[in-house]
């Protein structure tokens, strides 16, 4: 008598799990948006925009979504300078649970996106700590302006176009969770907040891991799907 029972209760424990699974391999599969769940280790140097691009596509089809074409949201510096906003597509975009954070990519950088910390999730579908978390990691590597282009001067903003983990450099930064230390706009500002700086005794020094983890920051960043 004992086993009868059991067994139909294992039968229906198992059938939940599966029902409740579905919907979020469903989300992840139409997912076009995501931060990395984490950065390549090596600090800023992602391998330039190619390495950057693979990354996304491997921590995509890792989550369940394939089919698409993945860009890195990077801008570059100099000659052939490339900006962030003219290679991630057209838009609309959904996280991982399927809520739209941008329509287009002038929603996208207008005061009506809706990146929060709630929405702005990796490919797992987790939120990214932000300030106040322990480790902060709202520091996502950008190397663009407010308006997602590429940031004129000769000063370093993408750590050498997204190649360098040591030496003089600082990649500019946003924040994923729109939090800062006051209520200014580059505080709230999801992709163009702040240069990454290196540790007291080497300011200038901002493209290794432990500068970007020091100013709270881990070396992610987003991808979006082109299709």
């Amino acid at each position: 008598m004992t086993m009868k029972l059991i067994l139909p209760a294992l039968a229906c424990t198992a059938l939940v799990a599966l029902a409740s699974s579905v919907p979020v391999t469903a989300q992840q599969a139409a997912m076009t948006f995501f931060i990395t769940s984490s950065g390549s280790g090596k600090g800023a140097d992602l391998g330039g925009l190619a390495g950057a691009d693979g990354r996304c596509a491997q921590l995509a089809q890792a989550a369940g979504s394939s089919g698409k074409t993945w860009r890195a949201y990077l801008s570059t510096q100099g000659a052939g300078a490339v900006n962030a906003r003219d290679r991630i597509g057209n838009g609309p975009w959904q996280n991982s649970k399927g809520a739209v954070v941008a329509k287009s990519v002038d929603d996208l950088h207008g005061d009506s996106n809706n990146l929060t910390k709630q929405t702005a999730l990796n490919e797992k579908g987790e939120v990214i700590n932000g300030r106040g978390d322990t480790p902060n990691r709202h520091d996502i590597l950008t190397g663009s302006t407010p308006d997602g282009r590429s940031i004129a001067g000769d000063a370093d903003r993408t750590c050498g176009n997204w190649t360098k983990s040591s030496g003089a450099g600082a990649a500019m930064l946003g924040h994923s969770d729109r939090t800062g230390l006051d209520e200014s706009a580059p505080a709230k500002s999801w992709n163009s907040s702040h240069p990454s700086r290196g540790p007291q005794a080497t300011p200038t020094e901002g493209c290794g891991q432990d500068a970007l983890k020091g100013t709270g920051g881990d070396g992610l960043f987003y991808c979006f799907a082109i299709n």
